[in-house]
Formats: structure tokens, C-alpha cells, sequence
């Protein structure tokens, strides 16, 4: 039961460059199995019932980032490096009054509900408390002419969420200033405070390298044991412009032709097929029956709205997208040279990486209403994986 006399909330370091990790994107911003790192970690620590409130703290330069990734939470632009970022995030929270803080770094998406139960608990008791994980292999120290073994024993590798009773944490900061300490609990340590340690958790890993992004899907998708397939079906009539500035959609993408596709929206058949296969994961009807064609609410509406319904219906459920193969069938226009630029609308809209999704085209060898060119087709298979205590 939450201790009501403790207000417990959570400060998420989000503002590192991420220049080891390289790429135009920063890591904690990169899509990961159908939404960006930073969202696994702040969705996790928001639902979680001991914590009253989160904030995240941001590169100066990555505001657009953040706003595309997250919604309706606060945020403070860091500082020079990662200490002074959460010193300036503990500044911002000092107008809330907490009692407790969480101090978590953006670049752990797979932080579970429990890790953050056993923190707050053990927080309000020790006042100071953080995660670790015994060192099992054999470590060795690297010289210029040799190397040496060191004594495992009693060595751990830290994680975050480190939580601090609040006034503790925050003077430290303050009193620390300009010093270079590698994580919140060095701070304690060097103020001679005492620290608790509890077990930490396995899969908690930080985002460092490329291939660590590997790493957390594969774990992901070791906690989504239920695979789930959905088909999705849809047709479009073509049909004259009604302004010179509608364009035919296809799966996000404008495509110049002298016809655009008939439809109450923008009649985006690839992304409507994608859509209702979503749908078909969790048996939540079609896509008519969440956006009626009759709703003035979705005339002309883009149709990445719909898509991004479903998929977040997938992930309240706890669910991730696994895959999407989609086919448009129609003898014109030419699909092969928008072929890319709609696998990366698609897995922009989807938070995945575009090796997931899959897009060809076909014809009708002239057979048939899209053989005579009266509009086109859309089929498309989509796997997800939800958790086995799923009941959809």
C-alpha cells in the first residue's frame, strides 16, 4: 500500500548527446519495438502507483524530439554533462515538495514495475537506496605489460532508478557542484551518507551501443509470449481530384497520378489494410467501427491517425508490433519507386525500424476492377506479441 505521508516522484536523465552510440538520432529517441526508448522507461514509471509525478530532463537541442515523442509530461532542459542535468531537473521538482525522488537514466527502457516497487519501499526506509547486480565473471585490469585479476568479491554493476530522500539529494547536489562523479549514490559516498543496496534486475540494461537496441528487443520479446496474427483487407475506388491539391495517399505517401482513391478520409488503402490487420491482433473489430465513415470528425482525415490508434491499443494491452507486410494491388500507378520512402512512413508512424516492415505490389494482369484500372486493393499481415496475461 503507498505510504501516503510520502510523496515519492521521479526525475528521468534524458539529456545526453549520445555520441557513443552515434547516428543523426539520439539513442533515447530511437524507435524501439513501437515506440521511442525514452517512452518505455517514462510510460512504466507514470503507471506505477507510488510515484505522484515524473519529469524528464532534455538536451537544450532536442526539444522537437521530445515533443514528437512524448506527451503531457514536463521537462527541463539539462546541463553540460549528466550531473549537472539532474542537479537542474531537482531544482525544477523543488516546487512540487517531494519527499522522495527516483533518478533514472532514459537510455534503461526495460525498468519493470516491480524494480520500482522495491525502490519506493526501500527508499522510505533508508533514505538513500539503489540497484545492483553481483559481477559473476572474472575481471581483469589492463596494463601496459600486463594484466591482473582483480577479487570479484563484494563488486556489483550499479543501475538506475536511484532514489534519495529528496532534501538529501538535491543539497548534495548543490554542495557538489563542479565535482565529477559517475552516478547519484557517488554523491552520498562522498558526503560519507549511507547507501542501500538491493538486488537489482537482469534485464534492466543501458543503451550504449547499436547493438544493444538488439539486445532490448530480444528481451522484450521474451516477455511477449502470446503471437498473434492479424489480416487486414481494404479497396479504394479511384476517383477525379476535387482540388488541385489532393493527392493520392499510399501508405503515407503522396503519389502523383491524374486519380486520387474515393473515401470519406484520405482513403490511404495501405494504411487502412494495415490498420484493421492491428485491429485483428487483439479481435477489436475493423477500422470502421472506431472511425465511422459518416463522422465529419474524419472527413479528409489522414490516415496515419487510424494507425496510430490501433497501435496504441496494442501497447495499452502491453503489446509490441513485431512485423507488417503489406501488398497494394493495382496496375497504376507505379509502385516501385515510392517503395521506400513508404516503409519509413510506415515504421515512422509505427516506432519501428523500417527492417520491420515489408511493402510490395502486384497486378492483376488486367483481370478484374483493379485490372481495368478502377481503383486499387490493399492487403496486409501484421504479427504481434502481447504477454500471455493478456485477455484480448
Amino acid at each position: 500500500m503507498k505510504n501516503k505521508k510520502s510523496k515519492i516522484v521521479a526525475l528521468i536523465v534524458a539529456a545526453g548527446a549520445g555520441e557513443r552510440f552515434g547516428g543523426k538520432t539520439p539513442k533515447q529517441y530511437l524507435p524501439l519495438m513501437g515506440k521511442p526508448v525514452l517512452c518505455w522507461s517514462l510510460e512504466t514509471l507514470s503507471n506505477h502507483p507510488l510515484i505522484s509525478r515524473v519529469v524528464v530532463v532534455i538536451h537544450a537541442d532536442h526539444t522537437e524530439y521530445f515533443k514528437d515523442s512524448v506527451q503531457k509530461t514536463a521537462s527541463v532542459a539539462g546541463g553540460q554533462d549528466r550531473q549537472s542535468s539532474v542537479r537542474k531537473g531537482l531544482e525544477f521538482l523543488r516546487a512540487d515538495n517531494p519527499d522522495f525522488v527516483l533518478i533514472h537514466d532514459a537510455a534503461r527502457p526495460l525498468l519493470s514495475e516491480q524494480l520500482i516497487t522495491d525502490v519506493c519501499h526501500e527508499v522510505m526506509a533508508a533514505g538513500a537506496v539503489i540497484p545492483g547486480i553481483p559481477i559473476t565473471d572474472t575481471v581483469k585490469r589492463q596494463t601496459h605489460h600486463s594484466l591482473h585479476t582483480e577479487n570479484r568479491d563484494g563488486l556489483y554493476t550499479v543501475q538506475t532508478p536511484q532514489a534519495f530522500c529528496f532534501e538529501l539529494i538535491d543539497q548534495l547536489h548543490q554542495k557538489y557542484q563542479g565535482h565529477t562523479l559517475t552516478d547519484d549514490a557517488a554523491l552520498c559516498e562522498a558526503d560519507q551518507q549511507p547507501v542501500k543496496m538491493i538486488a537489482g534486475q537482469h534485464d534492466n540494461i543501458k543503451i550504449t551501443r547499436t547493438d544493444d537496441l538488439a539486445t532490448a528487443e530480444q528481451y522484450l520479446f521474451a516477455r511477449q509470449g502470446d503471437v498473434r496474427t492479424g489480416q487486414g483487407y481494404d479497396v479504394h475506388r479511384f476517383a477525379p481530384p476535387r482540388s488541385p491539391t489532393q493527392k493520392l495517399m499510399l501508405c503515407g505517401v503522396a503519389i502523383p497520378h491524374d486519380k486520387v482513391l474515393e473515401g470519406h478520409s484520405d482513403a490511404d488503402v495501405g494504411l487502412h489494410a494495415i490498420t484493421d490487420a492491428i485491429l485483428g491482433t487483439i479481435g477489436d473489430g475493423d477500422i470502421g467501427q472506431h472511425f465511422r465513415p459518416n463522422d465529419p470528425r474524419w472527413k479528409d482525415a489522414d490516415s496515419s491517425l487510424f494507425l496510430k490508434h490501433a497501435a496504441d491499443l496494442v501497447m495499452r494491452q502491453g503489446g509490441v508490433i513485431a512485423h507488417v507486410d503489406t501488398t497494394l494491388i493495382c496496375e497504376a500507378p507505379k509502385i516501385a519507386p515510392y517503395r521506400e520512402s513508404m516503409r519509413q512512413k510506415i515504421a515512422d508512424i509505427l516506432h519501428l525500424p523500417v527492417q520491420r516492415i515489408s511493402v510490395k505490389a502486384t497486378t492483376t494482369e488486367e483481370l478484374g476492377f483493379t485490372g481495368r484500372r478502377e481503383g486499387i486493393a490493399a492487403q496486409s499481415v501484421v504479427t504481434v506479441r502481447l504477454p500471455f496475461r493478456s485477455q484480448a
